[in-house]
C-alpha cells in the first residue's frame, strides 16, 4: 500500500518534530520510537491522521499502530523525512532503557531473556496440547485415548510429544543462549553451560523418589577435596541457569579484557566455562533451586489455601501490568511452576482469558462504532478484537480499549471474575498459546472449567461495555464521543 508522505510528515509534527526523535524502528504493525520528551506528543492531532490506527507509550517507547505491510513503507518515509538512519530494535531499546529505574531495568532484562524464546515455547505448548488430546485416556473418548481407538496414529502422536517436550526439557540451554546475549557474553558459551546442567548423566531431580515406597533414592555425589557435591540435573529449571549465565558473562568479560588476543581462544572460554561450571554445581545450582522452590511454594500456598483470591488478584492486575511491561516477570514464575510437582501453572490460563476478554471488549467497541458509522475506528476495533481472541492483545488494548476506557475496565473486571473461578478450581495449564486456542494449553481435567471461563470472557466484556456506555450516555459522557475528541 502506498503511503501518503504528508501523513508521515503530520506524524513527525505530532510527536514533537524530528528533533524529538532519539531512535526509531518498527515491528510487524507499529513504528517504535524512543523520544526525548514524550510530553511533546500531540495525541489529538496524531489520532486524526488516517494512516494512524492507534498509539501508546510503553516501556519508554512511543509506539504508533499503522498496520502490517504499510508500516514498512511508512518507516522508510519516516527515516527519509527525519534524516535519521535506520535503527535496530536493540538500539531503540537501549535508548529507551536510559530512562528506566532499576526495577524497570530488571524487568526489561527478564523480558529480553524470555521473549525471544516464546516462539519455541508457544510451539511446544501447542504441540503438547495436541499430543495430550491424542494420548490421554478420556480426553475425547470416554475411558480411552484417541490412539487406542486409532492405533495406527500412535507413532505420530509419540513423535509429536517428543518434539513438544524437548524445548521444556532443554529449557536451561535455551535460556543460557538468550541470557548470555542479554548479559553481554558469548551466547554459544551460555548454550553449552545450559546443556551441562541438563546432561543426562546427572541424576534427575524428578526421579529421586521410589514410586512404590516414596522414599528418596541416594543422590550420587562428587568428592572435591572432601566436599560432597550432588550430581543433580537441572532440566526445565529457570533460576539456576539465569544466575549461572550472569556469572559466566562477568567472568568472560573480565578475562577478555586481560588475556592477550593470541591466546584468547585457548583461555577465555575454557576457563570461564570450567570455573562457572564448578560454581553451578557447588553453589549457584543448589541455592537457585532452593529459591525457585520457595517462589513456587509461595504461589502454590496462595492458590491451595485461597485460590479464588489469588486468581482474582492476578486477573485484575495482569492487563495493567502489560501496560507497564511488568508482566514479563511472571514468565519465570510460570516456568518454575510447570517444573514443580504441579505439572502446570495457575497463571497462564488466566493470561489466556485476559486475551479473550480484551478481544471481546474491542468487539463491543466495534459495535458502538458501527452504529455511529465511524469507519476508521470500526475497522481497527474489528481487526484488534480478532487478534485479541488469537492471543495478541496489543492492538485491542492500546488502540481501542485503553483510549475508550470502559472496554478496558470491562475486560479487566471479567478477567478478575474468571480468574477467581479458575483459582477456586485450581485450573492448571502449560505455557503455550493464548486466547481462544489457549484451551490446547490447559491440563486435562480442567478443560471444561476453562471452556466455561472462555464463554464468560467472550460474552461478559461485551455486556459490561454496552452497560457502561449506556450509563455514560445518560450522564452526557458517552464513551465514543470521548474517543472522537481524543
Amino acid at each position: 500500500m502506498a503511503v501518503n508522505r504528508d501523513d508521515v510528515r503530520r506524524i513527525i509534527d505530532a510527536i514533537g518534530g524530528k528533533e524529538n526523535v532519539n531512535a526509531a524502528t518498527h515491528c510487524v504493525t507499529r513504528l517504535r520510537l524512543a523520544l526525548d520528551d514524550e510530553s511533546k506528543v500531540n495525541k489529538e492531532e496524531l489520532d486524526k491522521i488516517d494512516l494512524v490506527k492507534g498509539s501508546f507509550a510503553a516501556n519508554n517507547q512511543f509506539q504508533i499502530v499503522i498496520g502490517p505491510g504499510t508500516v514498512d513503507e511508512a518507516y522508510k518515509v519516516f527515516t527519509e523525512e527525519t534524516g535519521m538512519g535506520e535503527s535496530t530494535k536493540d538500539e531503540v531499546k537501549a535508548a529507551a532503557a536510559d530512562k528506566m529505574n532499576p526495577l524497570q531495568r530488571a524487568i526489561k532484562t527478564l523480558g529480553d531473556v524470555f521473549i525471544p524464546l516464546l516462539p519455541a515455547i508457544v510451539t511446544a505448548g501447542l504441540l503438547l496440547g495436541i499430543s495430550n488430546l491424542l494420548l490421554e485416556a478420556g480426553a475425547i473418548y470416554k475411558g480411552k485415548a484417541v490412539v487406542d481407538v486409532y492405533p495406527q496414529i500412535k507413532g505420530i502422536a509419540e513423535i509429536i510429544k517428543l518434539i513438544a517436550v524437548t524445548p521444556f526439557h532443554f529449557l536451561p540451554a535455551l535460556i543460557g543462549w538468550s541470557a548470555m546475549r542479554v548479559f553481554g557474553g558469548s551466547p554459544i558459551l551460555g548454550l553449552v553451560l545450559g546443556l551441562v546442567l541438563v546432561n543426562p548423566a546427572l541424576a534427575s531431580q524428578y526421579g529421586l523418589a521410589d514410586r512404590d515406597t516414596g522414599k528418596l533414592a541416594e543422590i550420587p555425589t562428587w568428592d572435591i577435596f572432601g566436599l560432597k557435591v550432588q550430581q543433580l540435573n537441572y532440566a526445565a529449571q529457570v533460576l539456576p541457569i539465569l544466575l549461572a549465565t550472569w556469572c559466566l558473562a562477568q567472568v568472560e568479560r573480565f578475562l577478555n579484557k586481560r588475556v592477550h588476543d593470541s591466546i584468547k581462544m585457548l583461555v577465555v572460554g575454557p576457563v570461564a566455562l570450567l570455573l562457572v561450571g564448578f560454581l553451578s554445581f557447588v553453589i549457584i545450582g543448589p541455592v537457585a533451586f532452593w529459591l525457585g522452590n520457595q517462589i513456587t511454594g509461595f504461589v502454590q500456598m496462595i492458590f491451595e489455601n485461597a485460590g479464588w483470591l489469588g486468581g482474582l488478584i492476578y486477573g485484575l492486575v495482569y492487563a495493567p501490568l502489560v501496560i507497564t511491561g511488568l508482566h514479563h516477570m511472571f514468565l519465570a514464575v510460570d516456568f518454575q511452576l510447570m517444573t514443580s510437582n504441579l505439572g502446570g501453572t495457575y497463571l497462564w490460563p488466566i493470561l489466556a482469558i485476559s486475551n479473550i476478554a480484551q478481544g471481546s471488549a474491542a468487539f463491543a467497541a466495534w459495535f458502538l462504532y458501527k452504529r455511529r458509522k465511524m469507519v476508521k475506528e470500526e475497522g481497527l476495533a474489528l481487526t484488534s478484537g480478532i487478534s485479541g481472541w488469537l492471543g495478541v492483545t496489543e492492538p485491542a488494548m492500546f488502540g481501542v480499549n485503553i483510549p475508550l476506557k470502559y472496554p478496558f475496565v470491562a475486560a479487566v473486571l471479567t478477567t478478575g471474575l474468571v480468574g477467581a473461578l479458575f483459582g477456586a478450581q485450581n485450573v492448571l495449564g502449560k505455557v503455550g498459546v493464548g486466547g481462544v486456542p489457549g484451551i490446547m494449553s490447559i491440563n486435562s481435567g480442567f478443560r471444561l472449567t476453562f471452556f466455561i471461563g472462555m464463554i464468560i470472557a467472550i460474552v461478559l466484556p461485551v455486556i459490561l461495555t454496552l452497560i457502561f456506555s449506556n450509563f455514560a450516555k445518560k450522564k452526557g459522557e458517552e464513551v465514543v464521543v470521548e474517543r472522537v475528541k481524543d
